[in-house]
């Protein structure tokens, strides 16, 4: 079985990733969900975080599928040294937004290809973002949107957050959440 004949898994629930991936050109034979913990470890910074995290949900789904190549990512978005964890419910909507109103935070997307051989690719993408100020009844408009429910850093760049940003520095599709260069380059690097 040569690589071009493995099954490829996308290793991840988000419907972003698998269009980004289809962007490319990119269909993964099956998509698996990989549920890890991605409760940060006490001390972890932000770039260690997100690299950990899509190498756990890789080993994991490739564990299970062994003969398959495997692509796993994960986005860790931090303010400073802060992690902001994805926004489960309108407050943390909210105060990530207060956070980052007029400042910038980075975006981390991590990639992980594992390949059938043990070889395993990793990339980091770190992208940067700035946010206008915000006033409060811009931050309680988008908060009411629901938007950013489910949402490293409580927003989504390719929805109405967008009016909110005021520059970016790096891949627009790694804060999406597949840095699609990045990822594009790994897989012609694995041969695929």
């Amino acid at each position: 079985m040569t690589i071009n004949t493995c099954p490829f898994i996308l290793a991840s629930a988000s419907p972003r990733r698998l269009a980004l991936l289809a962007d490319i050109g990119v269909v993964p034979d099956q998509v698996v969900a990989a549920d890890i913990d991605e409760t940060p470890r006490r001390g972890e910074l932000p770039r260690p975080m997100a690299v950990r995290l899509a190498f756990e949900k890789g080993q994991r789904v490739a564990q299970v599928h062994p003969q398959a190549v495997v692509l796993s990512a994960d986005t860790v978005v931090a303010c400073g040294r802060r992690v902001l964890s994805k926004a489960e419910t309108v407050e943390d909507v909210r105060q990530c937004l207060q956070l980052m109103a007029g400042r910038r935070h980075h975006v981390l997307t991590a990639v992980a290809l594992f390949l059938p051989d043990g070889r395993v690719l990793q990339k980091l993408c770190d992208s940067v973002v700035r946010f206008k100020r915000l006033t409060s009844p811009e931050i309680e408009a988008y908060v009411v949107s629901g938007e950013g429910i489910g949402k490293a850093g409580g927003y989504a760049i390719q929805g109405r957050a967008a009016r909110l940003i005021c520059s970016i520095s790096g891949s627009y599709s790694g804060i999406v959440g597949l840095p699609l260069y990045e990822t594009g380059q790994m897989l012609s690097n694995a041969g695929l």
